[in-house]
């Protein structure tokens, strides 16, 4: 697989079963959870900054009503803002993002949206794309007043350099994530290549800010440096066991395998706070930790299951992780896999879940820009 993602990373496209529209309640619940950090940054940008017209990005917006739901909670706010302010926004993602399927659902997004928002109380607002990584500048220095990004920053800028030897050997060998058994260097690997790319993304940032202006982060992540039972070292551990159990039937080449490793990486809380803290770009407002079920159809608070079908729970949960790497692996391997890939997943997830409940780790780090910077 190339090191770089930028065409093969994005989620699948469309509205189908296996869209990322169908099976994305996992970040929908995330939205819901973290709106009021989101509102409070539109609010205080716009006491700190008072613009007639307010720029807001969404980073790697992907497709599906989930961006849509952004833009909603960001303008039943404004809605209560003493202005008549405009609102611009910025929908940002990969080039192969399908933005033809989420600006086609902007007509009866603006019909839903005036039912909810009555009269003079609706904002102007206006909406455009922008395709690219946002590993790297878009906009003009100091035009932007407040950036949103959810489940998108634990997305590599490419596969991490290192994963192999001098002599083209690769290090991480039956594995597509690092594990807990892996080699030091893979580690490091994953890690070294995090803070780079994090570190390239708050300096563009920042660039792009206008003083005052602010960020709300929401990514997948860690509590500790040791991996818990719910982080990606499990999560995607699972995936290549399918993908080995495949390569002892003969159905994919191991060498296929042994070099393919994801651009992801799930750093823990204190790593991304103290890459925020060393930077000095930034004042960290408010930051936050909470968990949710690798099950996005479970909503129990406790550390057990509402759901008593364990085998619909392990398809939920390959259901959504499909509707993410699906490109990826289509890019390695090609699609006549994918159906008996994630059928041997599921059966998998399921087998882990009846030990123990699994969560995700969620990240949220609500930041404005230093003004002596």
């Amino acid at each position: 697989m190339c090191s770089k993602v930028e065409q093969a990373l994005h989620m699948v496209g469309g509205t189908g079963e296996t869209s990322y529209a169908a099976n994305s309640r996992l970040q929908e619940k995330t939205i819901h959870r973290t709106k009021s950090m989101l509102a409070i940054a539109v609010e205080e940008t716009y006491k700190a900054l008072h613009p007639d017209q307010m720029v807001v990005v969404d980073l790697g917006c992907s497709s599906g009503p989930n961006t849509l739901l952004v833009l909603s909670h960001v303008l039943s706010v404004a809605a209560k803002l003493p202005t008549m302010m405009e609102l611009q926004f910025f929908l940002n993602d990969l080039p192969g993002n399908d933005f033809n399927n989420l600006f086609q659902s902007l007509e009866g997004f603006k019909k839903r949206l005036e039912r909810k928002i009555t009269g003079d109380l609706l904002v102007p607002y206006y909406i455009a794309r922008v395709a690219g990584s946002f590993y790297g500048r878009f906009f003009a220095r100091a035009s932007v007043h407040l950036f949103h990004s959810s489940f998108c920053l634990m997305w590599l800028s490419q596969v991490p350099e290192g994963l192999k030897t001098q002599c083209g050997v690769p290090l991480n060998k039956g594995n597509i994530y690092w594990t807990e058994t892996s080699l030091v260097e893979v580690e490091k690997a994953y890690q070294e290549q995090f803070q780079k790319d994090f570190s390239i993304f708050l300096r563009s940032r920042h660039t792009e800010l206008n003083v005052g202006g602010r960020m709300v982060l929401v990514f997948v992540g860690r509590r500790k440096k040791t991996p818990g039972n719910g982080d990606f070292v499990h999560l995607y551990g699972l995936l290549g066991e399918a993908l080995n159990s495949m390569v002892l039937e003969g159905i994919v080449p191991e060498e296929k395998v042994d070099t393919f490793n994801l651009p992801t990486y799930g750093a823990s809380f204190e790593e991304v706070k103290s890459m925020i803290q060393n930077e000095g770009l930034f004042d960290l407002d408010r930051a936050e930790i909470f968990e949710s079920s690798w099950d996005p159809f479970d909503d129990s608070k406790d550390d057990f299951y509402t759901i008593s079908n364990y085998t619909r729970s392990g398809k939920n949960v390959a259901n959504y992780i499909r509707a993410v790497v699906e490109p990826l692996i289509v890019h390695q391997f090609g699609v006549a896999i994918l159906d008996d890939l994630f059928e041997r997943y599921a059966h998998r997830v399921t087998k882990h879940l009846l030990k123990e409940k699994a969560n995700h780790t969620i990240l949220v780090f609500a930041l404005k820009k230093k003004a002596y910077k």
